[in-house]
């Protein structure tokens, strides 16, 4: 099996690959791509690429229905920079409330001055803040990272509120007993002093932070935004920024309306930017191409449905193709002329592509090609 990678992946990743992989400089050479940032949306692979795994959570780099179409599988890596991002929040929250920011310009300005420690004393009332203990706290979003930056807020001491209508049974049982679970973000914008937001950027998802619902904020409310900068709409935010409506800005997506916010802290992209972040996605990447170049079992698939049949113990075909009817009985009429029994079949959709696994009981002698007449069969794979 060849990988290989459009960006520098761990070698905590990288090592966990068999002897039977090769990591070769050829894009179009590769079985599987294993990419971070590299924009792939002008990118034409060759067929011989089945596999793309992101080394993090966003994939706004990689064009996914195009290469869905193409019975490519695109993978991503969530919670594996969970704890990574959760830490930069809390540390948001805490120069959010402190003004340290504004205290550390000021010893860097006055620097040469020789009555610095005096002069200190004086200034240092223009930086004085509040704590967060006891402050309300609402989490927007509990996925991987919600749950994490919520938990830690409890254990701070403060009231949190959270909101996710798509939590999962995993993280529900994560989630702290003392975190308030509500209904809707409503009664956190209402409520909360600190507001922080942990969704993906979905078309009902962007600007979500918008004139309409800061005016249901609290005055002087604090909003992080370590997800996605589309979900805050930034000419909305620097109105409430300057009428003081929002006391604070924090984000880790420096762009040209957000470096020059007034009351903004502005972090540079650092959220995952840990070597323990980078390691955990890497091992993550590479271990989901693995299991599905050799077994063809999905897990975090950010374009086809997630499906495990376990580890292959004969003959396996794997079926990359359009969720429509009849294409299933026309497959396994293949199998049939074949002489070929199916012992199990899998098989799920994700709208408008679907994946099935079948195992044959006995090793029979087929070719991909067998398949090419079949109607939106996209992508057949023998795996012997």
């Amino acid at each position: 099996m060849k990988i290989n990678c459009l960006n520098k992946i761990s070698k905590a990743g990288l090592s966990l690959l068999k002897d039977n992989y090769e990591i070769v400089e050829d894009v179009n050479c590769a079985d599987a791509i294993l990419v971070r940032s590299q924009a792939m949306h002008d990118m034409e692979l060759d067929n011989n690429v089945k596999a793309i795994a992101r080394a993090g959570a966003g994939v706004n780099n990689i064009p996914l229905d195009k290469y869905a179409k193409e019975g490519i599988v695109v993978f991503n890596t969530p919670g594996a920079n969970a704890n990574g991002v959760k830490e930069l929040v809390i540390a948001g929250l805490l120069l959010s409330s402190r003004k340290i920011v504004d205290g550390i310009n000021w010893v860097t300005e006055n620097k040469e001055a020789e009555t610095i420690a005096k002069d200190v004393e004086k200034a240092k009332s223009k930086f004085a803040g509040g704590e967060i203990a006891g402050k309300k706290l609402g989490v927007i979003g509990l996925g991987a990272i919600g749950v994490l930056v919520a938990n830690a807020a409890v254990a701070l001491g403060m009231e949190v509120y959270g909101c996710d209508p798509f939590l999962s049974v995993d993280n529900a049982r994560a989630l702290s007993k003392d975190v308030n679970y509500v209904k809707s973000n409503e009664e956190i914008y209402e409520n909360c002093d600190y507001i922080t937001i942990h969704v993906p950027a979905l078309p009902d998802t962007k600007g979500m932070i918008n004139k309409n619902t800061i005016g249901q904020m609290k005055d002087g409310v604090v909003v992080l935004n370590f997800a996605r900068d589309v979900l805050v709409n930034e000419d909305d935010m620097k109105e409430a920024l300057e009428a003081n409506k929002v006391a604070c800005y924090v984000t880790d997506f420096p762009n040209p309306k957000t470096k020059d916010m007034k009351n903004a802290v502005v972090i540079p992209h650092l959220g995952a930017s840990t070597e323990e972040s980078e390691d955990n996605c890497a091992r993550m990447a590479v271990k989901q191409v693995m299991d599905y170049l050799e077994n063809g079992n999905i897990k975090n698939s950010v374009n086809y449905p997630a499906l495990d049949a376990g580890v292959k113990k004969g003959l396996r075909i794997t079926i990359n193709h359009t969720n429509m009817p009849g294409i299933i009985n026309k497959v396994t009429d293949v199998i049939t002329k074949k002489n070929g029994n199916i012992e199990n079949m899998y098989s799920k959709s994700k709208g408008e592509f679907a994946y099935t696994i079948l195992d044959i009981d006995h090793a029979i002698d087929v070719d991909p090609k067998e398949f090419d007449h079949v109607e939106g069969v996209l992508r057949v794979r023998v795996l012997n």
